[in-house]
């Protein structure tokens, strides 16, 4: 089992920019990909970012490349996720995801486990 928590969220306005955090246990961190998620009020669960188990690949959702940047930490359990230039529409519960290492992928049915959520709100 693997135990993420995301913290990190809150109210910005437009333009601003906020850095989102998931502290994993419970398993090797080294050997997870992990994702970011988000979703919004009446809308489904779409994918933000990726990093794979050594950090060296990335990949981002179009709404988002330029913008936001995910990196991890492997020596403290834990994966980031920058969010510069925000906008409205990128107001939604942000989730952190977690699979045991070989692909990268960006559908949400891949992933094993997930935090809680932590929710980012972007006023104009």
């Amino acid at each position: 089992q693997v135990q993420l928590v995301e913290s990190g969220g809150g109210l910005v306005q437009a333009g601003g920019s906020l850095r989102l955090s998931c502290a994993a246990s419970g398993r090797t961190f080294s050997s997870l990909v992990m994702g970011w998620f988000r979703q919004a009020p009446g809308k489904e669960r779409e994918f933000v970012a990726v990093v794979s188990w050594t950090g060296g690949s990335t990949y981002y959702a179009d709404s988002v490349k330029g913008r936001f940047t995910i990196s991890r930490d492997n020596a403290k359990n834990t994966v980031y996720l920058q969010m510069n230039s925000l906008k409205p529409e990128d107001t939604a519960l942000y989730y952190c995801a977690a699979k045991p290492r070989s692909s990268i992928p960006a559908t949400a049915a891949a992933y094993d486990y997930w935090g809680q959520g932590t929710q980012v709100t972007v006023s104009s």
